[in-house]
């Protein structure tokens, strides 16, 4: 039987809606997932195997093929799993699937549904294709109502996953007995940011009023920032330089509402934390001087966005700018003259936006 459900993956900074098709048919059994499938979602076969069992319902022993469209497409992470189990569910009929929902989420081989990066983003594609309903992880739930247009369903596991969907045809099975010897990974906090970002708040920094001395410099800070312009300051060890440049986020305006958009759909693409409201706080970016290339620009095998993209619409500041690799700095040209930056890689190619204000230091 064949079974077909909506899900979405990330290019870059937006969400792609995916077509997920689970073919269950006779004969050897085995699965086989087609469609540019990268590592984590080729492994997606284990993960959903062992979900499926421990979720109380049986893992067909069939044929079973994954079409995952448009063909042409690379799709990478986790963010199908749930479609793919689901669907495997659906075409084996031990799920009879009501309505039209789409699905969001990496399953765990207990069954337990995870949160992934770019799941605003993700929703919001979803929700301008005029899907009407989207599944995704609880924890991720607030983060997805952040999209406007789609009704959002939030659930903990595949088994809630599935009551969602349909009228379960007969009986459900008793989940098989397991034991749980990590009850959660150590420092996880439940409390929200300031910001929006899970996690302890957000220290703005010291106030540039508490700051004594250096007249010069406060007041060169004071005009770069007003204008937007970049600035380098340069003086012996210990003279304050870090410390202004420390009280920049203090004296930065909040975003604005298209700002505050985008800037939270970097933040969930970059796996930032819990998102629970959009980002009202202007970047403020410090890497340290041994940063790669990539991790400055972006890229990576998921083109992920580099620190010029966290910091767009705020501040990039390097200490010790002469530490900095050459080729590094060089990398900050298009950047800085373009407000983006254009990376290609093997079927990959993607804009990421890089409009900030650069504030350098630096000893004589």
């Amino acid at each position: 039987m064949l079974a077909t459900l909506l899900s979405a993956t990330l290019n870059g900074l937006e969400g792609c809606l995916i077509r997920v098709e689970v073919d269950v048919a006779p004969g050897l059994p085995g699965s086989t997932i087609v469609g540019l499938a990268d590592t984590a979602l080729q492994e997606a076969r284990e993960r959903v195997r062992g979900a499926i069992r421990n979720s109380g319902y049986e893992y067909p022993p069939r044929r079973i093929t994954v079409n995952l469209a448009p063909a042409d497409l690379r799709k990478s992470g986790a963010s199908l799993d749930l479609a793919i189990a689901l669907g495997i569910l659906v075409g084996s009929e031990q799920v009879a699937a009501i309505g039209r929902w789409a699905v969001l989420g990496e399953l765990s081989l207990g069954g337990e549904l995870r949160t992934i990066p770019g799941l605003l983003p993700m929703v919001a594609a979803l929700a301008h294709r005029r899907v009407g309903r989207v599944v995704v992880p609880r924890d991720g739930l607030a983060e997805a109502r952040l999209a406007s247009r789609i009704d959002v369903a939030g659930v903990a596991s595949l088994a809630e996953a599935a009551a969602l969907l349909r009228e379960r045809r007969g009986r459900a099975r008793s989940l098989p007995p397991r034991v749980e010897l990590a009850a959660g990974a150590p420092g996880e906090a439940e409390s929200g940011g300031s910001d929006g970002v899970g996690g302890a708040a957000c220290d703005p920094g010291p106030d540039l009023a508490e700051v004594r001395g250096q007249m010069e410099a406060r007041r060169a800070m004071e005009v770069a920032l007003s204008g937007g312009h970049c600035i380098v300051m340069i003086g012996p060890p210990g003279s304050g330089k870090t410390l202004l440049a420390r009280t920049v986020p203090g004296m930065l305006p909040p975003l604005d509402d298209e700002e505050a958009r985008l800037a939270t759909i970097i933040a969930s693409v970059s796996g930032s934390g819990s998102l629970t409201k959009l980002i009202r706080t202007r970047p403020f970016r410090s890497p340290h001087h041994t940063i790669s290339y990539a991790a400055m620009v972006g890229g990576g095998p998921h083109l992920s966005p580099g620190e010029v993209t966290l910091a767009h619409n705020g501040v990039l500041f390097l200490d010790e700018l002469p530490e900095f690799d050459r080729s590094t700095l060089e990398a900050l040209r298009q950047p800085l003259e373009d407000g983006q930056v254009a990376i290609s890689r093997v079927g990959h190619a993607a804009v990421f936006p890089s409009r900030f204000q650069l504030i350098a230091a630096m000893n004589p």
